[in-house]
């Protein structure tokens, strides 16, 4: 991921021609500083992030870190200072707290599901359900809350899912096709197939070829036979409408991870404002 590629495009896209209301009403030699003011509790992220917003927007801009990336927060808090052009300073204000907003509301959701199975040894996952363009940090975000990502995309992970089996005549022809294609191209990728049910679960278990086995929309106790089946020969994982009121059942099953969408695609961004002082 290019960083600076994206906050020169984000910034594109927000400054346009200039930003005319503070061309307008402040001087250009005129000097300032402001706060990053936390107004909820949660798991602070984006703070990098941020600082490398200012170096892009202006080289002279002063960011002192206060709070580190991955901290609880609180009301009240103040995450950095950032001192300079007040011009410079009101061009990175929105694109700073777009970007920290949401990664710190993904920090903090993540860090809600990885405490539900605090003492399990199953992990939280990211999926792919992510906003366009804003992957990487929505990642990077699950990371900082303490959970781990699954695949970047679709590059770097087969995931044979039910309409790719759907699609290839089933199970042991897309399995069978998948290990033709990774041995014929030399691509060194781990195999994961989703099963619906346990016939489609005994099924890999018979035909083999796959890395890790993901129990797509099952229930607590499915997840538990399904563990038991598998037997440790494969890595598992659960997936589909797990909540936080569900998650740790499904981690007691045994299995090794969990994967959660609402991590990126249901959070909600944490309240956070730049102030100037």
């Amino acid at each position: 991921m290019n960083i600076q590629q994206f906050i020169q495009n984000a910034l594109a896209e927000d400054v346009g021609n200039g930003d005319h209301t503070s061309l307008a009403c402040i001087p250009p030699d005129a000097m300032g500083s402001a706060k990053l003011l936390i107004k909820e509790a949660g798991i602070i992220a984006g703070v990098e992030l941020a600082v490398q917003i200012c170096q892009v927007v202006d080289a002279n801009l002063q960011v002192q870190v206060l709070i580190p990336d991955g901290t609880p927060v609180q009301p009240g808090n103040i995450g950095l200072t950032v001192a300079g052009s007040k011009q410079s300073i009101l061009k990175a204000e929105r694109l700073l707290l777009n970007c920290m907003q949401r990664m710190s509301g993904i920090a903090t959701l993540t860090n809600r599901y990885v405490q539900a199975i605090n003492g399990a040894n199953a992990r939280i996952l990211d999926t792919r359900k992510t906003t366009p363009g804003f992957r990487y940090f929505e990642k990077w975000a699950v990371r900082l809350g303490g959970g781990h990502n699954h695949r970047m995309g679709l590059y770097d992970m087969v995931m044979i899912k039910d309409n790719h089996h759907d699609y290839c005549g089933g199970i042991v022809n897309a399995l069978h096709r998948t290990r033709q294609y990774l041995t014929h191209n030399r691509l060194p990728l781990q195999v994961e197939i989703e099963v619906r049910n346990l016939q489609e679960l005994e099924l890999v278990l018979q035909t083999g070829m796959a890395d890790r086995i993901m129990f797509d929309n099952f229930d607590v106790p499915t997840t538990r036979r399904a563990v038991e089946m598998v037997n440790g020969q494969y890595e598992t994982e659960s997936s589909g409408g797990i909540t936080l009121q569900t998650v740790r059942g499904y981690a007691q099953t045994g299995v090794d991870f969990i994967s959660v969408g609402e991590l990126t695609h249901s959070y909600k961004s944490m309240d956070i404002s730049l102030k100037a002082v």
